[in-house]
């Protein structure tokens, strides 16, 4: 990974995406405190929200080209109110919410699966319009290996489970700084 990042920082940003998600639902504006020095860089991130125990939402993106802290906001009022498999996050569930926030390395393409390592890496397939990414800390959560891995990758792209073993598939693998509530 290409940064490092300190366990205030990571409280810093879990503060950040539940002040966000806050001043979304009481319609006020959300204004980002100063910044630590540490978190002064650009990088893609997914922001998930837990309630219960159970997935609640999960929003995130690849862009490398805005800063951190503002990323981990929008992401977070994205995760908590556009995840189109859930309805939006309303104020009553706000103070139970558990929030886990993954950021990414940029994307390194790899010709096979051989390539990824289960429990460092994250995958993202393209085919055509399709698409899918399954973060890192997901096989390590269901115990699979790295095929189970890459043709779950490939399911949530709307692909076949083996669709990983054609020519026209497109491969890469991802690094994760991954952090939550319970963890910092």
């Amino acid at each position: 990974m290409s940064f490092d990042i300190n366990s205030q920082e990571m409280s810093f940003l879990l503060e950040i995406a539940r002040n966000a998600i806050k001043s979304s639902l009481d319609k006020s504006p959300f204004i980002i405190p100063p910044v630590p020095e540490g978190l002064n860089f650009k990088s893609g991130c997914f922001v998930t929200l837990y309630l219960n125990g159970r997935l609640r939402g999960c929003i995130g993106n690849f862009r490398n080209d805005m800063n951190i802290v503002k990323n981990i906001a929008d992401m977070a009022v994205q995760a908590a109110l556009k995840d189109p498999r859930f309805p939006p996050v309303s104020q009553g569930e706000f103070d139970a919410l558990e929030f886990e926030i993954s950021v990414l390395s940029p994307m390194i393409p790899i010709k096979s699966v051989e390539e990824a390592e289960v429990g460092r890496d994250g995958l993202y397939v393209v085919k055509g319009f399709n698409c899918g990414v399954l973060l890192p800390q997901v096989a390590t959560e269901y115990g699979w290996d790295k095929y189970e891995f890459i043709s779950h990758t490939c399911a949530k792209a709307g692909l076949s489970f083996d669709a990983w073993k054609t020519d026209d598939i497109e491969l890469y693998r991802f690094e994760a700084v991954v952090f939550g509530e319970k963890s910092v």
